[in-house]
């Protein structure tokens, strides 16, 4: 497949780029862009800032819980340094277009059955090695493996062919149609394919991002350096990253206010008021709600194979006090998984269930019961733990009783992958902020073949499955995300709770930050002022 590649005056609107996502369009980057989608409590120091960035520094990062190898290649807690050490093919900008990484160009075959990219010449991985079309093809084989435990696994197997065309150009091509390929290609790290086996184990992280890892102290923390070597030139401005772990919330508030610690995602909401307090520290919460907290049901644990119990529940649950007591009134109670920014979202769907425990007691007893005895794993963590302690008082209100159980990050997220969850848990879910299909078709509480939760539904997999193939947008994907959004809320497998954004809190001498919209941390751009 051989393809002209005509320049164009702009990046290609959301609209054109999801309409990409079916076939037939060329989409074209030409700059770089970062993804925000942020708004500051305090005017917005980025915008505000005078001074002209800065070469030099280091920034300290707080993190309440410590990096994973073996999770390197899926969504985690622990993802905020992938970005710093590694690049992606695209990054999405705040309306859902994908932007130039190390792919400059890209054009759909007019069945949508391929796709061709150019790749970004000049780029070196930190040992020299130059980047090119086989690091891409290594890359996707990579998520292929189900021993990487990738949520888009599904979509990286949609691509079963490779056709490289010299060094930097390649054709990915597709067994059918997705509209989620782009989602894939800001979530996939182009790893070393030489030193994988070494990442996994933490020794070596061999990547083109801008910074190298020089250290990493299990249970302490990870250090970055500057390289000098980055293909964006003149960046990045830092010398240096360091992440700290603090799992205590005041502890890594009181690193904040001494200013040990520059920057953290991972204040617990109880703990934000007196942090916005502090005239040395700015709270900027990113709006494009990247994570969403919830309570998962094991459908397989009885009588949570009842859907009417699963009902009852979902009206147990005080969703606003969870939001302005536990959460510190950042994110948005809903019903349902998608932030509204998502063309899933329907304000409907977000109170679908009201807080009626006299309703939940009605079902429950409906269903035969008057009490519940039950688990409840959560993250050991304080905010993690808060949420947890408020639904447990909800749900004691409506005679479910649960037994805490706190749970190390590492440990739940590898349970939660391997479907060993208890009959209840609470943590929180990505993949609802870009295309709504990959929710379904990715993200371990929802995917349609394989589910934490362990529901089944024939119904479900078809809908999912039109959905993922179909175009992005129009009536009939809107229809289809309703149906999506229909099920979920019926059969309450999953009970979303409150839709969050990022909360970062920044030193105000800290500009230039942003995530991707899987939460990667991006540095490129950020700069201490003097």
């Amino acid at each position: 497949m051989t393809e002209s590649y005509p320049s164009l005056a702009a990046t290609p609107s959301r609209r054109t780029a999801l309409r990409a996502a079916g076939g037939g369009t060329l989409l074209l980057g030409l700059g770089l862009a970062g993804c925000r989608s942020a708004v500051s409590e305090s005017e917005s120091a980025e915008k505000g800032a005078a001074a002209k960035p800065r070469r030099g520094g280091t920034v300290s990062v707080a993190i309440n819980s410590d990096f994973t190898p073996s999770l390197l290649f899926a969504q985690s807690s622990q993802s905020f340094q992938h970005r710093l050490v590694y690049n992606t093919l695209t990054r999405y900008d705040d309306e859902l277009t994908p932007q130039p990484e190390l792919a400059t160009s890209w054009q759909y075959a007019k069945d949508g059955r391929s796709i061709t990219l150019e790749l970004r010449s000049g780029v070196t991985f930190h040992d020299g090695r130059p980047f090119t079309a086989d690091d891409v093809i290594f890359a996707v084989k990579n998520l292929q493996n189900p021993a990487r435990a990738a949520q888009l696994r599904a979509t990286a197997g949609v691509i079963t062919g490779f056709e490289k065309q010299g060094d930097h150009k390649l054709v990915l091509k597709l067994a059918h149609r997705v509209n989620n390929l782009f989602d894939l290609f800001e979530f996939m790290i182009i790893t070393d394919r030489n030193s994988v086996e070494e990442a996994l184990k933490g020794t070596k992280l061999n990547g083109t991002g801008p910074f190298r890892l020089t250290k990493w102290s299990p249970g302490s923390g990870l250090s970055f350096t500057r390289n000098d070597a980055y293909w964006q030139q003149g960046r990045p401005y830092l010398d240096a990253v360091e992440f700290r772990v603090i799992p205590q919330a005041d502890a890594l508030v009181s690193s904040l206010r001494t200013g040990q610690s520059q920057l953290t995602f991972q204040v617990p909401g109880r703990n934000l008021a007196a942090v916005k307090s502090n005239a040395g520290l700015t709270v900027t919460e990113y709006d494009t709600g990247a994570g969403a907290q919830y309570l998962g049901v094991n459908t397989t644990v009885a009588p949570l194979n009842d859907r009417t119990v699963r009902q009852a529940l979902a009206h147990a649950v005080d969703r606003d006090r969870i939001l302005k007591q536990t959460l510190g009134g950042y994110g948005l109670a809903s019903a349902a998984p998608w932030p509204k920014s998502s063309p899933a979202f329907t304000e409907a769907g977000r109170t679908h269930y009201a807080h009626d425990p006299a309703k939940a007691r009605e079902l429950l007893k409906s269903a035969g019961h008057t009490r519940l005895d039950l688990p409840l794993l959560h993250l050991g963590l304080p905010g993690d733990t808060a949420v947890a302690e408020s639904l447990q008082y909800d749900l004691k209100q409506v005679g479910v009783h649960v037994t805490l159980q706190p749970t190390d990050p590492a440990t739940a997220q590898k349970n939660l992958i391997s479907q060993k969850m208890p009959a209840l848990w609470t943590m929180s879910h990505g993949f609802a902020q870009v295309q709504p299909s990959t929710l379904a078709v990715s993200a371990y509480p929802f995917n349609e073949a394989k589910n934490t939760s362990k529901y089944r539904s024939a119904t479900y997999t078809q809908v999912v499955r039109e959905a993922w193939t179909s175009p992005a947008t129009g009536a009939a994907a809107n229809a289809l995300h309703g149906r999506i959004s229909d099920i979920l809320l019926d059969e309450a497998f999953i009970i979303d709770l409150v839709i969050r954004g990022n909360v970062q809190v920044a030193a105000k001498d800290l500009h230039g930050v942003t995530l991707n919209k899987f939460a990667y941390l991006n540095l490129d751009d950020a700069y201490l002022a003097a």
